[in-house]
């Protein structure tokens, strides 16, 4: 079964991903306010952060109840901060990204798993610079689970040992760093993160990730660092997971071309 098998099926899936996707960019930011708060995110109500009060469904519809309730809370009236709308719309077309990248296939549910954990660790690490032990463990159980599914025995072993590498190659490189600068060059978080992605990506494409991370990270570094606000790395390289998940295949083959 593909989604691409007639236009309505087409159609019907990306409505289908628009307002899953919606529903799971809340569900990622609800999660990581609360993990920055300190609350479990498993169990307990949704409430207003501002006044407590507990939220219902009418006020938990994605992207619809902030528009309609202009932004603000129906019970205190204060504020809601424009992240929820935002996150919740961005999520919803990753969804549709995804399902049209990779139809109704194995690789694509992997993949999405691997997606919402990046998006949740972004936020999380944006909000606490902490990357929950937790997203690292969903996303290699993932991979773990697909993995007989999407590759062949020799595939597996060379992506496990990818991820072997670089969890440790770069782990080894930022003691020294840390050594060398006095102070942490690159957290835990960021290299476990990097050591999973040596399991999606293998080698090659990790070693992109790293480069293209390190580009976009160092950019912003240079610009947020007028303003005196420090920002983590784990979002880029997120980013850059995302990056290569899409569009990694030509931009390898680009590349070896250059080279070429």
């Amino acid at each position: 079964m593909s989604i691409y098998d007639t236009g309505f099926s087409l159609g019907y899936g990306i409505v289908v991903a628009l307002i899953f996707g919606a529903c799971m960019g809340s569900f990622l930011n609800c999660t990581a306010i609360r993990i920055g708060r300190g609350e479990n995110f498993i169990k307990g109500r949704s409430h207003c952060m501002s006044c407590g009060h507990d939220l219902y469904l009418k006020d938990l519809i994605p992207v619809l109840s902030w528009v309609f309730l202009r932004g603000r809370c129906r019970y205190c009236h204060e504020k809601v901060s424009g992240r929820y709308v935002l996150v919740e719309l961005l999520f919803a077309l990753i969804t549709v990204a995804c399902l049209l990248k990779f139809d109704l296939t194995w690789l694509c549910l992997r993949n999405y798993i691997f997606l919402s954990v990046l998006y949740l660790l972004t936020l999380t690490d944006i909000d606490t610079m902490i990357i929950p032990d937790s997203c690292h463990v969903i996303a290699a159980l993932a991979w773990i689970a697909t993995a007989p599914l999407l590759y062949g025995k020799w595939e597996i072993l060379m992506h496990v040992a990818s991820a072997a590498a670089f969890g440790g190659g770069i782990l080894v490189l930022s003691l020294v760093m840390d050594r060398i600068l006095g102070k942490e060059s690159l957290g835990g978080g960021d290299v476990k993160l990097l050591a999973v992605a040596g399991l999606y990506f293998g080698f090659i494409g990790t070693l992109f990730v790293v480069m293209l991370s390190c580009i976009a990270g160092l950019g912003f570094s240079i610009a947020a660092k007028r303003t005196g606000r420090q920002f983590p790395f784990g979002p880029w390289i997120a980013t850059a997971c995302a990056a290569m998940m899409f569009v990694g295949e030509p931009l390898i083959n680009w590349y070896a071309g250059l080279l070429s």
